[in-house]
């Protein structure tokens, strides 16, 4: 395994959820000793019918009003966990959704968690992510430091395509899923029509 990238900021968080879910694709992420590269992220603000915020804090979104780079972690269909990092100001209930990851150490301990050999199935989804990275709702409302997590600068250029995000009924024209262009590792493809 290389030497971890340096890691990002508070202000590399502290902007609108569509930056910081543009310029998190090609970071490095990691967690208990395995991680990768992060290939594709949605974002979500507060202003936004499809996010968890738009009607204000409740017991389940509250980590989304914190401080910029807290986990807001929560359970869909009652079994798998999503991994979100807080964007914007706190207060905003702003936060990016981690989709897919390039799996690059710790191939051993992610394949034993989510019982397959294919790494091309190890983390593309955001279920199949915290799974194979040991992510639980244990880590909700804490920051990266608190909760171990390691957000690292891209090491190169990386080019983003910018399409419809998927998995949601409201906003779907809202060109906020953003997605490594040529990456094996996504979760869905970058639809055809795409010019973005």
């Amino acid at each position: 395994m290389s030497p971890r990238a340096r890691a990002v900021g508070r202000a590399f968080f502290d902007r609108p959820p569509e930056v910081v879910a543009d310029e998190i694709i090609g970071c490095e992420i990691s967690f208990g000793g395995a991680g990768g590269v992060v290939v594709e992220a949605e974002a979500y603000g507060q202003d936004d019918p499809a996010s968890h915020s738009h009607r204000g804090p409740t017991p389940r979104c509250q980590a989304m009003f914190g401080a910029p780079g807290t986990l807001y972690v929560y359970l869909i269909h009652g079994i798998h966990w999503c991994l979100n990092l807080v964007a914007e100001e706190e207060g905003r209930g702003a936060a990016v959704l981690i989709r897919a990851v390039e799996p690059t150490h710790g191939l051993d301990a992610m394949r034993a968690r989510r019982g397959v050999e294919d790494d091309l199935l190890l983390c593309a989804g955001p279920g199949r992510l915290t799974q194979a990275l040991g992510i639980t709702g244990a880590l909700d409302g804490l920051g990266l430091a608190a909760a171990g997590l390691h957000v690292g600068r891209r090491r190169g250029a990386v080019r983003v395509a910018h399409v419809p995000r998927i998995g949601i009924s409201q906003a779907t024209d809202l060109p906020w899923r953003m997605v490594a262009r040529g990456s094996r590792f996504v979760s869905r493809p970058i639809p055809r029509s795409s010019t973005a």
